[in-house]
């Protein structure tokens, strides 16, 4: 297996699975929250906040990262009152590799959670209220065992659209070995390295399996817990 990838690509594949599962994970219940509000909720300024969700799909991703730095960034408003309060440092670091991915596979997360919660009946949910449910005990009962199915199938989506995340990646944190290197950027890299296609080739068809396992992985788990 060692002789398949180098250290440096291997490196590189551990990075994005690593940021991979933290903006899968940091982005959930974000996400569970806006999916909910979006189909069931009923106020001014519901499709700004539509918008606001879906435009890392609509803005190229370079835009999306160049934002990110301006906000996140040591200078941006955002990212110094995070280091300053909590020693937390996104720019050109992996956590800023992170909240890109996070960011960019945001819109896919609240898209697959909204379709199931859309296809929940709200009579269910009205039917718990009559009972005396409050709204926390009718989402743990009724609509999230429901929903189940559909945030799993978001997450791992979610999560495949992370470990290809590049445009805005490269914008906000660059293109650091050891650091911020995923494994887009890897390739990327190699691309331009003569005699190194076959090295970004393999580093390629790595990205696929894990792509497909997650994938695979999606499937069995949402049948599991229809069942």
């Amino acid at each position: 297996m060692t002789d398949f990838l180098g250290p440096a690509e291997w490196q590189a594949v551990r990075l994005s699975v690593i940021v991979s599962l933290w903006a899968t994970l940091c982005s959930l219940p974000l996400a569970v929250v806006c999916a909910l509000t979006l189909s069931r909720g009923r106020f001014w300024g519901r499709q700004a906040l539509n918008i606001l969700v879906h435009l890392p799909l609509i803005l190229p991703p370079v835009v999306t990262g160049y934002f990110l730095l301006l906000a996140f960034g040591r200078r941006g408003p955002v990212g110094a009152a995070l280091e300053q309060a909590l020693g937390l440092v996104f720019a050109f670091r992996w956590t800023g590799a992170a909240l890109a991915a996070g960011v960019m596979a945001f819109p896919l997360l609240v898209r697959a959670i909204r379709l199931g919660v859309d296809a929940v009946d709200p009579k269910l949910e009205q039917a718990a209220a009559t009972l005396g449910a409050g709204r926390l005990r009718v989402f743990g009962t009724v609509t999230l065992p429901l929903i189940w199915p559909a945030i799993i199938g978001g997450a791992i989506i979610g999560f495949a659209k992370a470990m290809g995340e590049f445009g805005a990646t490269i914008t906000f944190v660059s293109n650091i070995p050891g650091q911020t290197q995923t494994i887009p950027l890897a390739i990327n890299s190699l691309l331009d390295v003569p005699g190194a296609q076959p090295l970004a080739l393999r580093l390629a068809l790595v990205s696929v399996g894990i792509a497909a396992g997650a994938l695979i992985l999606s499937e069995w788990l949402a049948r599991r817990v229809r069942r």
